[in-house]
């Protein structure tokens, strides 16, 4: 229980349905959505394209998303993959012979065929109950009239608003400057891609005008797509990883998502006595570091596109764990492996929906980093993802780019089961970082004992291509001991990641949610 002198939120009860995203007209759009007679799939949707309009350099329909599903009156969980496919044309060595050593982050070379409007659409039709017009018909309105920009989101905008180039100025600028906060954000353009693939379907998007609209317009920047990438973009479903960690089942989204880095953590956790050290102690957050630059070493040599990924069962293996977890000194940072590539991205929104029949959907949706590569379809102004950009340009690496390949993707939503029940669907925004937060979630919750809001509230720490991050949660002498045992410590200019939750108790019914405090959301119930 948390002291009510302090600054702070309490978890959100209620007995009918859940919604927790990281904005509050998305939340109060799935609530709105589960009264009216929709589930948690129709709700998760209208929520989901409705954050693109509510947080656009986080994420938005030109971008990729991944979905957790449990139906109702079930305990199985369904993995969707809705990631995107490299256009047929890319190739790494033409990348190579223009002397790049990675995939560019902000040009047309990054900017995968958008995958998350054929989930959408997938899940609707398998899984929705009011039909996809319903579920789009809060963005489609939203869109025309506009959206207050929130305090989070606008210190994003502000900061990220460089990264925009070309049609996406017109599009996602006000009178060339970020808005600020309560300025009102409209996209037109965007409301009349909603209405078409509300009354088309997939179609409307990856066929006809609008597609049209985003390979010219890749096209003019440098790209290679066609129109028959984008016609011939398919989700897939796919069967969910899992681990234990005393006494509940991690279960996360197969490869081409890190999910199995998180599962590697856990296991190596494992091995520690974590109960014994302070749960805000520098000897944690040593372990977890440890323990993340091992795991993270084995992603980036394993995963890859689902046909390519290699050794996904030697990475999940207990012995695997043992023996890295062996290589930890509980005293002193290693400096090695090889430091982690990627920094901690915030582009990214999570959001979890449980009704009334207890679906539960855990999504997560993504254009990668601030505004995907910062350009935008000429007529519509669909921003563009660079996913692209999570490929190598390394000479026969699993996940080497290449055309009609998906790469490996650093978003990853995640569900809690425990004793065969699904009890919680959660996930973590924070790109490199999500794996790391879905074992500090664990952790607060199985080692700690914490309350659901206090497990998102508590302080967090990443070892990363930034140094040592420990945010100011973390009192001086944290960081003071961190420092001696060999850590580049450094705090944030921003936030560790979001994060959003429900938990299902299998004795009363009762559902609780709660929202990170790093961003604008909430959890709302009914």
């Amino acid at each position: 229980m948390r002291d009510f002198q302090h600054p702070g939120r309490s978890s959100v009860y209620a007995l009918n349905g859940m919604a927790a995203t990281s904005h509050p007209l998305a939340s109060r759009t799935a609530i709105d959505i589960l009264q009216a007679g929709g589930n948690a799939v129709d709700a998760a949707i209208g929520a989901a394209v409705l954050l693109g309009l509510c947080e656009p350099m986080m994420t938005g329909i030109g971008g990729d998303c991944f979905v957790l599903l449990k139906p109702a009156g079930e305990e199985r969980i369904v993995a969707l993959n809705g990631s995107g496919r490299a256009p047929r044309g890319l190739s790494a060595a033409e990348l190579r012979g223009r002397g790049l050593a990675a995939v560019p982050l902000d040009t047309a070379d990054a900017a995968n065929v958008p995958g998350a409007v054929d989930a959408f659409c997938r899940l609707s039709a398998d899984w929705g109950r009011l039909g996809l017009a319903a579920s789009l018909a809060p963005a489609i309105r939203a869109a025309e009239e506009g959206v207050p920009v929130a305090p989070r989101t606008a210190q994003d905008w502000a900061q990220y608003a460089g990264s925009l180039q070309g049609a996406a100025r017109d599009f996602y600028l006000l009178d060339g400057k970020a808005p600020t906060v309560g300025q009102v954000f409209r996209a037109p353009g965007q409301a009349e891609v909603l209405r078409r693939i509300a009354k088309e379907g997939r179609a409307g998007f990856y066929e006809g005008e609008v597609a049209a609209d985003m390979v010219t317009s890749l096209n003019a920047l440098g790209g290679v797509h066609t129109l028959e990438d984008f016609a011939a973009t398919a989700c897939d479903y796919a069967d969910p990883i899992s681990g234990a960690y005393k006494g509940v089942e991690l279960v996360e989204h197969p490869p081409n998502g890190q999910g199995a880095t998180a599962l590697l953590m856990l296991n190596i956790l494992s091995h520690f006595d974590l109960a014994a050290l302070a749960p805000f102690g520098a000897a944690r957050a040593h372990l977890e570091a440890e323990a993340a630059k091992l795991a993270y070493d084995a992603r980036n040599r394993f995963i890859a596109d689902p046909d390519r990924t290699t050794r996904l069962a030697h990475m999940l293996a207990p012995d695997t764990a043992a023996r890295l977890a062996a290589l930890i000194d509980p005293k002193r940072a290693m400096t090695g492996p090889e430091k982690l590539s990627e920094a901690v991205h915030r582009e990214t929104v999570y959001l979890t929906v449980v009704d009334r029949d207890r679906m539960a959907v855990s999504l997560i949706y993504s254009v990668f980093h601030d505004f995907g590569c910062g350009l935008a379809s000429s007529k519509f102004g669909i921003n563009f993802q660079n996913r692209g950009a999570g490929f190598t340009l390394a000479e026969g690496h699993p996940n080497e780019a290449g055309g009609g390949k998906r790469p490996m993707h650093t978003i990853i939503p995640a569900m809690l089961r425990r004793g065969g029940k699904v009890e919680m669907p959660f996930g973590v925004m924070g790109g490199a970082y999500q794996p790391n937060g879905h074992a500090r979630v664990v952790t607060n919750l199985v080692t700690y004992g914490m309350d659901l809001q206090e497990a998102l509230d508590a302080p967090r720490s990443f070892s990363g291509a930034e140094g040592m991050q420990v945010e100011r949660g973390y009192p001086d002498s944290v960081r003071a001991e961190l420092a001696a045992m060999g850590h580049d410590v450094r705090v944030p200019d921003q936030p560790i990641g979001g994060a959003q939750a429900i938990r299902i108790n299998a004795k009363t019914g009762v559902l609780e949610g709660a929202s990170d405090p790093r961003k604008d959301g909430c959890a709302l119930g009914y």
